[in-house]
């Protein structure tokens, strides 16, 4: 083990040099260049960016969790099994036997009881996951309590248990050793302060180091229940420059290239000894039309915009490799996602569709975009097409927050935006583009639904909260499959793509996982050959 810690030491001082200094990795440690600038904190109650969201996923596990080598499947976690009550809004979990923290400390209920209890208690950025089951600072002793090796979970709420369990799958409800934490906690802070610095979970990594704007040093876990990773450590270099991880990539000196441009992976695509790898991932794409605008509310001109998209020309160019077509609003790769695409760019159609609803054309629309590419290029794009059709748009460009603000303001006639769930369950999507049962100005909604003005059919509103409450997986996977295509069919929002990430790595490694999110990106079956 010291000559270990030793060699990830060099490593790390290593990498602080010029790219020229040496030509290769250490032959048991992954070197990750990425751009992970947006890391606020590091400790689980808090992180909720990207680059945070994949080191939580390294050091803590939780209850239940999606897991590699398959993201798609909510498995168990450090609960070995579980029972739910729906009728009594109930979920006891059975605690794997034999699972310690990397401090060596036993893995208890109260650990559990302790970690849920501090998200709620801090109510930092991504406490509301789990407050939305009617957890509260007040309350949560009694909704959260151990029993031997059981903890009983109670929850409030018109949902089912499949609800609650990808609720508890999610970032905030990973498991903190309680009894290292207190022993750090200042000032009543929950040892906030002291998780911005260091790991205390039971994970396949512990972290060794992590300087803000500069690395993150991973050891692995000789003890993780899971087994022990391949690898004996990660380091995951800030690189901000995607020209700079590209050079680094090229001479040896990092495995792997998370941030690389389009034309910078074409131009290793098919090098020696190197391979990009895309993962499909959770945001989706799409064009909507404010329903406040009178010539906007035609279910025709709805229609006829689904063929008036040039899906295949746009991922086949500027889009190639950073986007696919995707047509629903839950993302591939995750239960209950609806993957047909059944729409393509066909003018003569949208054309027959507008004349034959008597719609008169030309019609003029304001298009709201974020003046950045690729959404730039994309509204040139979509002005180009659906002028064929008679429907002109003027292209605004703004930046993001002022993109953003109109947006919930409601005052833009069509947008061009992007969503992403906040947690991995198809309500998390659902909620935001198949419900609105109060479309009035003062009653603010965060959804794709309400900030386009549609008041979504009472069909749709039942049919959402019916899904949030069934409790048999399979049958709700169905329910939102059949909402999906009732979205996809009649609304004035219209998905188009589906994001994707592109890794360069070296040749010789392997088992990297990357799911639909950052919170399923694994490094604990890499190898490197």
């Amino acid at each position: 083990m010291k000559i270990f810690k030793a060699a990830v030491f060099a490593a790390s001082l290593a990498l602080s040099v010029s790219p020229a200094a040496f030509a290769e990795t250490p032959a048991d440690v992954l070197v990750v260049a990425q751009n992970i600038d947006d890391i606020v904190s590091i400790d689980p109650a808090e992180a909720y960016e990207f680059s945070s969201g994949e080191y939580v996923t390294q050091t803590y596990d939780r209850l239940v969790q999606y897991d590699a080598p398959d993201v798609q499947k909510l498995a168990p976690g450090l609960a070995s099994e579980w029972t739910a009550d729906d009728a009594s809004k109930t979920i006891t979990f059975t605690l794997r036997d034999g699972v310690t923290f990397s401090s060596g400390n036993p893995l208890r209920a109260e650990d559990i009881v302790y970690s849920f209890k501090r998200v709620v208690a801090l109510n930092k950025a991504p406490a509301f996951i789990l407050t939305q089951l009617g957890w509260t600072p007040e309350n949560i002793d009694k909704m959260v309590t151990a029993d031997g090796n059981k903890v009983v979970v109670k929850y409030e709420g018109d949902f089912s248990s499949a609800f609650v369990l990808n609720v508890l799958a999610a970032r905030p409800a990973s498991v903190v050793d309680a009894e290292t934490v207190k022993a750090n906690e200042q000032n009543g802070d929950f040892g906030n302060a002291w998780l911005k610095a260091n790991s205390a979970g039971t994970g396949p990594f512990v972290l060794r180091a992590f300087r803000a704007g500069e690395l993150l040093n991973l050891q692995s876990n000789p003890n993780y229940f899971g087994g022990a990773p391949a690898i004996k450590g990660v380091i995951i270099r800030h690189v901000a420059e995607a020209a700079t991880q590209q050079l680094l990539l090229e001479t040896g000196d990092v495995d792997m290239a998370k941030n690389l441009t389009p034309d910078q992976v074409a131009g290793i695509t098919g090098k020696e000894n190197m391979k990009v790898e895309s993962y499909p991932q959770a945001a989706v794409h799409f064009l909507s039309f404010n329903q406040k605008t009178t010539a906007l509310q035609p279910e025709a001109v709805w229609e006829a915009a689904r063929y008036l998209v040039d899906y295949k020309g746009m991922t086949e160019s500027f889009l190639k490799g950073q986007m696919e077509v995707h047509q629903a609003f839950w993302p591939k790769g995750f239960p209950g996602s609806l993957d047909e695409t059944p729409y393509g760019y066909d003018v003569e159609k949208a054309k027959k569709i507008l004349a034959d609803a008597g719609i008169k054309t030309p019609i003029k629309v304001t298009l709201d975009v974020i003046n950045s590419t690729p959404f730039t290029d994309m509204a040139q794009s979509l002005q180009a097409s659906f002028a064929e059709a008679g429907i002109n748009f003027e292209i605004i460009p703004g930046t993001g927050s002022q993109v953003i603000t109109k947006y919930r303001a409601r005052t833009h006639e069509a947008m061009l935006l992007y969503w992403g769930p906040d947690f991995m369950d198809p309500d998390s999507n659902a909620a935001a583009f198949a419900f609105n049962e109060d479309n009035s100005d003062d009653h603010y909604q965060s959804t794709t639904t309400w900030r386009n003005g549609w008041a979504a059919p009472a069909e749709l509103n039942a049919a959402t909260k019916a899904a949030k409450a069934e409790a048999d997986p399979a049958k709700r996977n169905a329910m939102y499959v059949d909402l999906q295509k009732k979205v996809q069919e009649k609304s004035p929002i219209v998905i188009m793509f589906q994001a994707a990430t592109q890794v360069a790595m070296n040749n010789n490694v392997a088992g990297y996982v990357n799911g639909a999110t950052s919170d399923f990106v694994f490094y604990r079956l890499v190898k490197k050959n």
